[in-house]
């Protein structure tokens, strides 16, 4: 498998099979500085086909039973760079009666199309990381364009459209903990079904926050449904290919 990896046992998603529309090399509109995945490759804005819908459909067909939660767009860079986003969703629906997830850094939401595929999705969770112009530059470096006011319009326009689950998944890191009020008065006025409150636990050049430190966070975040990544065990579960899988999440 060359596009389909896992399952992944994720703290939200249960056992999530991956179906990375970009792969190969690091392709994205931030270079986050706790990305799991190192560098970003190739830092852009604009949309293409990285992997053609085909030979995704392909290895759909070929997989073997699994017993999975949610088929997960994630992978190698944003899943919304992909242009056949929409396509890919059409055709695992076709086959599968998993739900379906988008992971997403939010910086095309505010593009109507990128919402109209997103749409089709069961689940989108959005990441927002800053409150403000200045942390967002600093903890998600994004490629030229790309501003957080176009962020949170995206997020806001696409929660009143949206007729699945919107989630929010924030990263809290040294830089940003102090601003978490700021970042969560932002989280309830987009009103998502639930935020995702999280740390990076996985490689990263990063230090996390304590579970301390990470539960005062969560408070401050009521009363909207808050779960934090020290609170959630991960289900056991063993990819199809753990070489292809640790290439995309790099501790499994």
């Amino acid at each position: 498998m060359k596009y389909i990896y896992g399952p992944v046992p994720s703290w939200r998603l249960g056992r999530s099979l991956g179906v990375d529309l970009i792969s190969g090399e690091k392709i994205c509109t931030f270079d986050c500085n706790y990305c799991q995945l190192g560098k970003t490759v190739r830092h852009i804005i604009k949309r293409g086909i990285f992997v053609p819908t085909s030979e995704i459909v392909k290895e759909l067909e070929s997989l073997p039973e699994l017993e999975i939660d949610y088929i997960t767009l994630s992978g190698c860079g944003e899943p919304t760079l992909a242009a056949n986003l929409g396509e890919v969703i059409s055709e695992i629906k076709k086959r599968f009666k998993a739900p379906v997830a988008v992971l997403t850094n939010s910086s095309l939401m505010h593009e109507r199309q990128v919402r109209k595929e997103l749409g089709l999705a069961d689940l989108v969770v959005a990441k927002l990381d800053a409150p403000n112009e200045e942390l967002f530059r600093i903890i998600n470096r994004p490629t030229n364009g790309a501003t957080l006011s176009l962020v949170v319009n995206g997020i806001k326009r696409f929660q009143e459209e949206y007729p699945g689950k919107l989630a929010l998944q924030i990263m809290f890191v040294p830089q940003n903990k102090d601003h978490a009020a700021d970042i969560a008065a932002l989280a309830k006025e987009i009103k998502p079904v639930e935020v995702e409150v999280n740390t990076p636990l996985r490689p990263s050049p990063v230090k996390p926050l304590s579970p301390e430190e990470l539960s005062k966070v969560k408070e401050l975040f009521r009363p909207l449904k808050v779960y934090s990544v020290y609170d959630v065990e991960r289900p056991e579960t063993k990819p199809m290919d753990e070489r292809e899988t640790k290439k995309r999440r790099p501790v499994i």
